[in-house]
């Protein structure tokens, strides 16, 4: 049972939630009172309350979604208010749904989406992971953390060929690291304001940390906003390339350090946006013509449920021309499946690209 202070807590944040007339949050929507009355006073196994869940959203306002999980069983206890956020942001996955097993298909399907080189820059492909038996942020104490670390660190270095690099611990990095690692965009800085507000940037930098493999084709990010961030990239468009290298990857990581999966949902990360195959394939790519016709771009994206982004990602501008785009469903499909739509959705925006005139 969650105790007295924590309930007039909550309390207080519901009113602040239910006055907020501006407020166009999932959170906002679907924390109704019947269901804020039937969950304020439970607790997850390790300790989590509903507070932990919404305390982001009720502190920003303006955020989209608003709830964050504080560990995997929030998601099973607070799944009154978790399951329709879900099936409203990954459209199409319904309470009743199953996700299915993991399955990264044949990965000799994925090719090169950009042969000659005119389109794409660079192409990547991430997806998150926790470790079982660990807390998400929020939950974590700062032995925690350390210990995390230390598993992560020593399984990555023992990664070899391809995926063989280095662990850099954010604690005690020195500057010339830190601006090296800048400078190649590895570096992710402390969290922004809605992962402080959830409590997911506590003892900063304590077991935080980036690998990289010598190539620089290959990152894990440890501890960012999910336990693992495992990333594979490189310039230009063999989008089977960067797939298999990550493919291999997880399998490698997975023998050694077991991730936390929901019979339901698939593999379980900090923010319910990102469940299921939590993969996201996305190129940076050059379309003038297409960029002029933003109608046309979003129509054909939308066909195959890809997300266009500004260069920089979610609400920035497309710098020159380019566009990120990715993969917009992650719940509901296979790995395979997410990626092969994304590699159909480039191929097409390439074609319609070179046909206009």
């Amino acid at each position: 049972m969650a105790d007295a202070a924590t309930i007039a807590k909550l309390e207080e944040g519901f009113k602040k939630l239910e006055a907020a007339t501006d407020c166009k949050s999932l959170l906002k929507k679907y924390l109704t009172k019947s269901v804020f009355d039937q969950l304020k006073d439970k607790k997850t196994d390790l300790g989590a309350t509903l507070l932990d869940v919404i305390q982001s959203g009720v502190e920003n306002l303006d955020s989209g979604v608003g709830a964050y999980a504080p560990d995997a069983q929030a998601y099973t206890l607070f799944a009154p208010l978790f399951d329709p956020i879900i099936e409203d942001y990954h459209k199409g996955f319904k309470q009743t749904d199953k996700h299915p097993n993991k399955d990264f298909g044949d990965v000799n399907q994925f090719v090169n989406v950009d042969p000659d080189g005119k389109f794409v820059i660079s192409t990547r492909v991430r997806c998150g992971r926790s470790m079982e038996g660990y807390p998400f942020n929020p939950c974590l104490t700062e032995a925690q953390y350390k210990e995390m670390e230390s598993k992560v660190s020593s399984t990555l270095s023992s990664l070899e060929g391809e995926l063989k690099g280095t662990y850099f611990p954010l604690t005690g990095m020195t500057k010339e690291v830190q601006q090296k690692l800048i400078d190649d965009h590895f570096l992710f800085k402390e969290g922004d304001r809605f992962l402080q507000a959830a409590n997911a940037c506590r003892y900063w930098p304590t077991g935080r940390g980036i690998y990289h493999n010598d190539n620089k084709t290959f990152l894990v990010w440890c501890n960012e906003e999910d336990h693992l961030r495992i990333i594979s990239m490189q310039m230009g468009g063999d989008l089977g390339q960067v797939y298999r290298r990550l493919v291999s990857a997880v399998n490698e990581i997975e023998k050694r350090v077991p991730f936390s999966h929901h019979d339901r949902l698939g593999f379980l990360t900090f923010c319910p946006t990102n469940l299921g195959t939590t993969v996201r394939a996305s190129v940076h790519i050059k379309l003038p013509k297409l960029a002029a016709n933003r109608e046309k771009l979003e129509e054909v994206a939308g066909k195959y449920s890809l997300q266009v982004r500004g260069t920089r990602g979610e609400h920035t501008e497309a710098e020159g021309g380019v566009y990120d785009i990715s993969n917009k469903r992650r719940m509901g499909l296979t790995e395979y499946q997410a990626v092969k739509e994304m590699q159909d959705g480039i191929i097409e925006l390439i074609k319609i690209e070179k046909e206009m005139q």
